[in-house]
C-alpha cells in the first residue's frame, strides 16, 4: 500500500527541464505541478477531517444533552441506533478518511517532493556556465540546494496538514457556535479577526529574518567549506588563525540572526498565551450567562467549552506553524538567488548535434572582453585546417585561454562567430559540442572517486582493458598499481580524494591525459598539458601526446616553447590579437615577441644553443 502511494509520483522525472520560477509562489507553483491530479484529494480528506473533529466536539455536547433528557434507564433503548452509527464513525470511517489524508500528504507528497526540488535545483545549476560558478562559494550553493529541498516540503506539508486544517476547524467552529447561539459566534469571529492580524504581523517579521539567518547560514557554509577545500593553502602559511578569524565573523553574522529569530518565538509566546485567555474570556463566560438565562443547554455549554479548550491548544501550534512557514519562505527565497537565474549559456532553441567530418576550426571576427581591465581577444581571425597541430603562445592576458573557452562555449563571444567544419558552435548543443574536444589543463582536478571512474569519465563505455590501456600510454599505470587509500582500496579502485589530493600533481596530471586518451576525440585542446611533471616523465608524455595527436585538430598552448617547437603553426598573442603566425624557423628569423620569448627562456635555462638546435631538428620537415 506504501509503495503504491509512493509511486503516484516521480520525483527524478528526466522529461522535466523547466527553468525554476524567480517567485517563491510560482516556484511552489510549479514544484506542485506533478501533484495536480492529487492535489484536490488532499484537500477534501484534509477538510473532512477537520469538519470530523469540530462534529465530534459538537456531537459529545449533544450526547450531555441526550442522557440528561432519557436518563439512565431509557438511554440506550432511546438512542440505540444513534450511538452505533456514532460508534461505526468513530472507529471507521475517521481512521480511513485520516489514514487516506495522510498517505497523500506523507507518501505520496513529502516523500518525493524535497528530493524532487534538490534534484531539479541541481540539475539547473550543473548547467550553468562555467563562470556562474567562478563567481560564488561551492559550499553556498550547494547548502541552498540541500536547504530548498526541506523548506517547500516542510511548508507546502505544513500548508495542507495544519493550515487548510486550522482554517476548517475554525469555519467549524464558528458554524457550531451558530447553531448553539448566534451570540457565541460573534466573539470568536472577532477574535479570529485579532488572531489572524496578531499572526500576519509576527509572520512578516519572521519572513524577513529567516531570509537573512539563511542567507548568514549559507555564507558561513561557504567559508568553511573554502576553508577545507583549500587545507593545503591554509597550512602552508599557516594561516589557520586567519580562517579561524574568517569563520568566525559569519559564525558571529549567523548567532546574531538566530537570537532575532529566537526573540520572535518569545514574543510569539507571549501574545499567544494572552490572545487564548481574551478568547476563553469572550466564549465560555458568555455560554454560562445565556445558560443562568436558561437559552443554552448544558451539553451546549460543554461544546462551546470543548470547543475553545481545542482552539486554545490549537491557537500555540497554528502560530508555531505560521512562523515556520513563513521561516521556510524566507530559505525558499534566498535559495532562489542561486537556484532561479536564467542559464548564461544556452542552447540555441532548434539546437542539433554537432556533425562533424574533417574538424576544421574557424574563428571569424571573435572579440571577447573581460571586464574593463584588459583580456581577452579583439577581432581574432584564424582558421585551423583539419588535422593541423597549432600551438599558441603569449604573455599572461593575451587572450590564449579566453580563446580556448570560448572554443568549448564556457561563454559566448561578444562579436564574431566561432565555427567547425562550417557550423556555427552556437547552433548546436553544447553537450555535442564536448563531446567532440579533448581537453588537458594545467590546473587539474579529479572527482572524489576512484581512479576507474575519473578516466572512465572521458568514456563511460570503455571497458577495464581500454581504462587501463589509456593509463598505460598516459604512463600512469606503475604508479596506480602501488596506490592504496585509507579504506584499503588499491590499483584503480582507490579513491583520490576531493579535487584528487591525494595525488601529486604530475600524477593528477597523468590520469587527466589518460582520461582524454580514452575519449578520443577529434580535436584536441593542450592547454599547458605537461607543466606539472618532471623532465623525464614530460619526455615521455611528450611522446604519447604526440602518438594521440595523430589525425587530429590540435591546440596547444604552451609557456615554455620547447614544447610546441614541433607544431605545424605557431601563434602568436599579445593584447588580444594575433601578432604573428608561422612555424617555429619561420617565427625565429622574423624576430619578433617569439623571438624574444624564446631567446630569454634559452638563456635562462643557460643553453641557448643546445635549445636552439634541439628545436630546429623537431621544427625540420620529416
Amino acid at each position: 500500500m506504501f509503495r503504491f502511494f509512493e509511486r503516484l509520483v516521480d520525483p527524478f522525472d528526466p522529461t522535466e527541464n523547466s527553468p525554476p520560477a524567480a517567485t517563491v509562489w510560482a516556484y511552489l507553483t510549479q514544484q506542485l505541478y506533478p501533484y495536480r491530479r492529487l492535489l484536490p484529494l488532499m484537500v477534501l480528506t484534509g477538510v473532512l477531517t477537520a469538519l470530523m473533529e469540530s462534529g465530534l466536539i459538537f456531537y459529545s455536547g449533544r450526547v450531555l444533552d441526550l442522557m440528561n433528557a432519557a436518563g439512565a434507564a431509557a438511554f440506550w433503548s432511546t438512542y440505540k441506533v444513534e450511538m452505533l452509527l456514532a460508534l461505526f464513525c468513530i472507529l471507521l470511517v475517521r481512521p480511513c478518511l485520516v489514514g487516506l489524508n495522510h498517505l497523500l500528504l506523507e507518501q505520496s507528497l513529502s516523500s518525493n517532493l524535497q528530493e524532487q526540488v534538490r534534484w531539479q535545483g541541481h540539475r539547473h545549476l550543473l548547467r550553468q556556465s562555467v563562470g556562474f560558478f567562478q563567481t560564488d562559494f561551492a559550499g553556498r550553493l550547494s547548502n541552498r540546494v540541500m536547504q530548498m529541498g526541506p523548506a517547500v516540503q516542510d511548508s507546502v506539508h505544513m500548508m495542507f496538514e495544519a493550515l487548510l486544517f486550522a482554517i476548517t476547524y475554525m469555519v467549524g467552529a464558528v458554524v457550531v457556535l451558530m447553531q448553539i447561539d448566534w451570540r457565541l459566534a460573534v466573539p470568536l469571529l472577532l477574535w479570529v479577526g485579532l488572531y489572524v492580524a496578531y499572526v500576519r504581523y509576527i509572520a512578516l517579521h519572521v519572513a524577513r529574518t529567516a531570509e537573512r539567518w539563511s542567507a548568514a547560514r549559507s555564507d558561513a557554509s561557504g567559508r568553511i567549506v573554502d576553508a577545507y577545500g583549500n587545507i593545503e593553502t591554509v597550512k602552508l602559511f599557516a594561516q589557520g588563525d586567519q580562517e579561524d578569524r574568517h569563520a568566525l565573523a559569519s559564525l558571529q553574522k549567523l548567532r546574531l540572526g538566530y537570537r532575532r529569530f529566537l526573540r520572535m518565538m518569545t514574543q510569539l509566546a507571549f501574545g499567544s498565551i494572552a490572545l487564548n485567555g481574551v478568547l476563553i474570556l469572550i466564549v465560555v463566560v458568555p455560554a454560562i450567562w445565556l445558560w443562568t438565562r436558561g437559552l443554552v443547554s448544558v451539553g451546549e455549554v460543554a461544546a462551546a467549552a470543548a470547543l475553545t479548550i481545542r482552539l486554545n491548544g490549537m491557537a500555540g501550534w497554528i502560530l508555531w506553524v505560521v512562523i515556520r512557514l513563513f521561516e521556510n519562505l524566507g530559505v525558499i527565497r534566498e535559495g532562489l538567488q542561486s537556484i532561479a537565474p536564467p542559464h548564461r549559456v544556452t542552447d540555441a532553441p532548434d539546437a542539433q548535434e554537432l556533425n562533424l567530418k574533417e574538424a576544421e576550426i574557424s574563428f571569424q571576427g571573435v572579440t571577447h572582453r573581460f571586464g574593463n581591465d584588459g583580456g581577452g581577444l579583439d577581432g581574432i581571425d584564424l582558421t585551423l585546417r583539419a588535422g593541423e597541430r597549432v600551438g599558441i603562445v603569449g604573455p599572461s592576458g593575451a587572450g590564449k585561454s579566453t580563446l580556448v573557452k570560448l572554443l568549448l562555449r564556457y561563454h559566448d563571444p561578444q562579436e564574431g562567430k566561432i565555427l567547425i567544419d562550417g557550423q556555427d558552435i552556437a547552433t548546436v548543443t553544447q553537450d555535442s559540442l564536448r563531446a567532440q574536444i579533448g581537453v588537458v589543463t594545467q590546473d587539474t582536478s579529479l572527482l572524489h572517486r576512484s581512479l576507474r571512474a575519473n578516466i572512465l569519465y572521458g568514456r563511460s563505455t570503455a571497458s577495464e582493458a581500454e581504462v587501463i590501456q589509456a593509463a598505460q600510454r598516459a604512463r600512469a599505470d606503475t604508479f596506480i598499481a602501488s596506490l592504496k587509500d585509507h579504506c584499503g582500496r588499491t590499483g584503480y579502485d582507490v579513491h583520490v580524494g576531493e579535487r584528487g589530493v591525494t595525488l601529486s600533481g604530475g600524477q593528477r596530471q597523468r590520469i587527466a591525459i589518460a582520461r582524454v586518451v580514452l575519449k578520443d576525440a577529434p580535436i584536441l585542446v593542450l592547454d599547458e598539458a605537461t607543466s606539472a611533471l618532471d623532465s623525464a616523465v614530460e619526455a615521455e608524455i611528450q611522446k604519447t601526446l604526440m602518438e594521440v595527436m595523430g589525425g587530429k585538430t590540435v591546440i596547444a598552448i604552451a609557456h615554455r616553447l620547447s614544447t610546441i617547437a614541433q607544431m605545424d603553426r605557431i601563434l602568436v598573442l599579445d593584447k588580444g590579437r594575433i601578432v604573428a603566425d608561422g612555424t617555429h624557423r619561420q617565427l625565429l628569423e622574423e624576430g619578433g615577441l617569439y623571438a624574444d620569448l624564446w631567446a630569454k627562456q634559452a638563456v635562462g635555462a643557460g643553453h641557448t644553443e643546445d635549445v636552439s638546435r634541439s628545436a630546429d631538428r623537431t621544427a625540420a620537415p620529416a
